[in-house]
């Protein structure tokens, strides 16, 4: 039998990346791991064997798809809905960073190059960073990062920066104990500007939380960092995978090996509740899309998106 986690999900109700409230239903949890190598599914069936008492079903995030399915449809007697499904990025760690850099054209190549330069330029000709590897490198590191996740988008208006509680930074300096943490912070001067924290599991490295001071927009920071943490971690050599994690970007699809279409599938029992539920949260998904695309077309969404990211002054 499968080792299920018991919680209460919640569902998100969001336009773009604005939070307007969510609401929770008891679910059985899994993830799938690149590790364990899980074959594409191609019917998806709930299993229904495996319910505990006081659940409503079950969700498999990141599990392998061989084709794109139905958002919502149903099956006996649960909804199975895939609001997420995404091309799965990831590196490749067993091969040589040489190996690694031929996967870039030369033009990606280039850019990638004249970023790092630029930003060496800026600084006075070497790239101020450091990696974070023990228990009391992190403390340090965790410091440096608050500063700058307080200012990051992802704090401002996702509240998922990094996080700052007691019980986190214990388990944290857990996993630098046992070799199970990296985490990365490139600097302008003294001022750190990034950071990049990474927990390892089975040798895989997750893609956990990354955040970026937005008044260094315009000097990609983001891309100079991985770059730098990526090439450290090839020279490391004793590791699988780093797992850019769910959903996907122009920053994973650029830095990936590897790409896999996964979905996270939820298998909730049929009731008037959870169809509401569901059907509400497929419908605002919808309502953030058209919303979006028609703001693109209006060729206002950049601005907006750079509104609610940076305020009104924007990035300088």
């Amino acid at each position: 039998m499968i080792d299920w986690q018991f919680r209460y999900v919640p569902f998100k109700f969001q336009l773009s990346d604005l939070t307007l409230f969510s609401l929770r239903i008891p679910l059985q949890v899994r993830a799938e791991r690149l590790v364990d190598d899980t074959p594409p599914v191609r019917v998806l069936r709930p299993p229904v064997d495996e319910l505990l008492n006081g659940s409503q079903g079950f969700v498999v995030r990141g599990m392998p798809l061989q084709q794109e399915v139905r958002v919502l449809s149903r099956i006996d007697n649960f909804f199975c809905y895939v609001p997420l499904q995404y091309q799965h990025c990831y590196i490749d760690l067993r091969q040589t960073f040489d190996s690694y850099q031929k996967k870039f054209s030369s033009k990606t190549r280039s850019t990638i190059n004249r970023k790092i330069k630029k930003y060496a330029d800026y600084c006075g000709g070497a790239i101020p960073w450091k990696s974070y590897k023990t228990a009391s490198e992190l403390r340090d590191f965790f410091n440096l990062a608050s500063v700058v996740s307080r200012l990051s988008y992802q704090q401002r208006l996702l509240n998922a920066g990094l996080p700052e509680s007691d019980e986190f930074s214990q388990e944290a300096q857990k996993l630098a104990d046992q070799g199970r943490v990296r985490a990365y912070m490139l600097f302008d001067g003294e001022r750190p500007v990034a950071y990049l924290y990474c927990p390892v599991t089975d040798g895989v490295l997750s893609y956990s939380y990354v955040g970026y001071d937005p008044q260094y927009m315009d000097k990609s920071v983001g891309l100079v960092l991985q770059w730098l943490a990526v090439q450290a971690l090839f020279a490391e050599s004793c590791f699988l995978y780093f797992d850019f994690t769910e959903g996907q970007s122009d920053h994973k699809r650029l830095f990936s090996t590897h790409q896999r279409l996964c979905g996270n599938v939820f298998m909730v029992r049929r009731s008037v509740g959870n169809a509401a539920i569901l059907n509400g949260h497929m419908a605002m998904d919808r309502l953030s899309v058209w919303l979006g695309e028609t703001l693109e077309r209006l060729s206002v969404k950049t601005k907006i998106k750079r509104l609610l990211r940076f305020g009104r002054q924007g990035p300088v």
